[in-house]
């Protein structure tokens, strides 16, 4: 009976190793011509919104050799940091630790927590106090961070992470619901890994 429960499990995990990794894959740029024209009929002064689909470019296939570089775009909701820049390592604050990330990593996806991201090309380092979001990190040498926000960590004020930490440390003890608790608790998290990336 183990055995062919285990059989039964193990046929879906072969089978997905064989599907194609996402980069290697074209991005469709398929409209839906029936939410279109409902679009059109509704409001017909007005262009019908764009999907993802339609920003995404093709990535290039991986490649046979790693490359030297790692090919990074790093973006906010606001702005773009990196577009399409060659760098040697970027440094990521995963919610598992820190990963580097080099030309030829494998494919992954981490979630970002608060903390420090560097951006190393040849001797120069750039670093940015990142609050949340994502890294795409893909087959073919290619990086995609996003972050709900980011600054430049030379353009933080240490005296005024320090008073943030005693506030929220502050707020923290005298809390008296789960709300102040879980919104003080944020703060001195976010203030606390902004403390390390300045000192650290």
């Amino acid at each position: 009976m183990l055995r062919r429960a285990t059989g039964l499990l193990a046929r879906p995990i072969l089978s997905c190793r064989a599907r194609p990794f996402s980069t290697d894959l074209p991005a469709p740029q398929t409209t839906d011509s029936s939410f279109v024209e409902a679009w059109k009929k509704v409001i017909p002064n007005m262009e019908p919104p764009k999907t993802p689909l339609s920003f995404m470019q093709p990535r290039p296939p991986t490649p046979s050799s790693i490359p030297s570089k790692l090919t990074v775009s790093f973006v906010l909701p606001y702005a773009s940091e990196l577009s399409n820049k060659e760098v040697d390592m970027v440094i990521i604050p995963s919610t598992t630790g820190q990963m580097g990330v080099l030309p030829g990593h494998v494919s992954t996806i981490a979630e970002l927590k608060p903390g420090l991201l560097s951006v190393h090309e040849g001797n120069e380092v750039t670093k940015y106090f990142v609050s949340s979001g994502f890294a795409f990190i893909h087959a073919n040498s290619f990086a995609d961070i996003i972050a709900v926000e980011a600054v430049p960590l030379d353009q933080i004020d240490a005296s005024l992470v320090q008073k943030g930490l005693a506030e929220f440390t502050q707020k923290l003890s005298s809390a008296s619901t789960d709300l102040e608790k879980a919104e003080a608790q944020i703060g001195v998290d976010v203030h606390s890994a902004l403390n390390a990336a300045l000192t650290g």
